[in-house]
């Protein structure tokens, strides 16, 4: 299946005008609203963004992405680059309508079931707000758990195994 790379908002003013002019018929022609107006083109790249600051804002999220998507992350994060917002976010969009699928690492103790919930309604008031577009569904995969290290126990590297060994 062909993945659009843009979506149009939702007119609040719907009115048989001519059609706007645009360099690309094809996008025009599959998801553009005529109006007397024209019409809002909205990158997917812009709906990960939103829906990336959705999901980070709900309490229990410890990071978005992968075991890979956090490495690059984390090495971005070494060399002084920008923060991605749209680690572990994934957005297909359809007309007027996109479907979110979101990667999270939850901190421990959070009841997952209760996390996903929130930050499936997050992501969909945000995006819905924002965008005008409907949000169809947002999939949340949970790929672990953070736990966090007791602060008085000092961690220490073995040095055959390289790996660390907590007392």
């Amino acid at each position: 299946m062909a993945q659009d790379n843009n979506a149009v908002a939702k007119d609040t003013k719907d009115t048989k005008a001519t059609k706007p002019v645009t360099q690309n018929a094809d996008f025009e022609a599959e998801n553009a609203k005529a109006t007397s107006r024209g019409y809002t083109a909205i990158e997917d790249s812009v709906i990960s963004k939103i829906a990336g600051m959705a999901a980070r804002e709900v309490s229990g999220v410890y990071a978005l992405g992968g075991q890979a998507a956090r490495m690059v992350g984390a090495l971005r994060d070494t060399v002084g680059a920008s923060t991605n917002v749209q680690q572990g976010v994934s957005v297909n969009t359809d007309n007027n309508s996109c479907n979110v699928e979101v990667a999270i690492v939850a901190e421990y103790g959070v009841a997952i079931h209760e996390l996903a919930e929130a930050i499936r309604q997050n992501i969909i008031n945000a995006v819905e707000r924002m965008t005008g577009l409907t949000v169809n569904s947002v999939n949340v995969t949970v790929h672990d758990v953070h736990l966090e290290l007791d602060e008085d126990e000092p961690e220490e590297t073995t040095a055959i195994e390289g790996t660390k060994n907590y007392r």
